[in-house]
């Protein structure tokens, strides 16, 4: 059985103890996906796997035979950016770019989250039939995501640009 990745079908490794960051990284040469802690302490390795986002360096690759894989790489194409990476340029959402890849995944994983519902630490309203992206609510749900330059600002002001109708409120916090 194979698993999907950014829409190609690939053979699952040989050595089931290879984990998907580096099975992406090594095997496939997919290195927009970066190896930041190797611990699950950064997101900088964040993937889609069927929409939902993980930590590629805490999965095992074959633990994802017949699931879909989606990259950075698989996100947009140079030329014909997705909105977002258009507008992590835009706000200036990096500085060095070494945990886009990641944080670009994780958004797209969050938007799905909260489409479905999904509550956060901070969701006051449980019942809600819909859950507003407050700067509280978004910086909650990407906290897994580090940015070792300080970008938060610009990585913010990306995902409102993209994700929410015009300028997120000054947090009160």
């Amino acid at each position: 059985m194979n698993m999907t990745v950014n829409g190609s079908a690939v053979e699952m490794p040989r050595d089931p103890r290879v984990s998907l960051l580096d099975y992406l990284r090594d095997h496939l040469h997919l290195t927009g996906t970066k190896k930041g802690c190797d611990q699950g302490a950064c997101g900088a390795c964040t993937v889609l796997v069927d929409g939902q986002r993980i930590l590629s360096c805490l999965s095992l690759a074959v633990q994802l035979q017949g699931r879909s894989v989606t990259t950075i790489e698989g996100v947009g194409q140079p030329g014909h950016l997705h909105p977002l990476q258009q507008a992590f340029v835009d706000h200036d959402g990096f500085q060095c770019g070494y945990c886009t890849p990641g944080q670009i995944c994780s958004v797209l994983g969050m938007v799905a989250e909260i489409g479905r519902g999904v509550p956060s630490h901070l969701t006051l309203d449980l019942e809600a039939e819909s859950i507003a992206l407050t700067p509280g609510e978004l910086r909650e749900r990407m906290s897994g995501n580090l940015c070792r330059c300080g970008a938060y600002n610009g990585i913010v002001a990306a995902i409102a640009e993209t994700y929410v109708e015009g300028p997120l409120p000054e947090a009160v916090e």
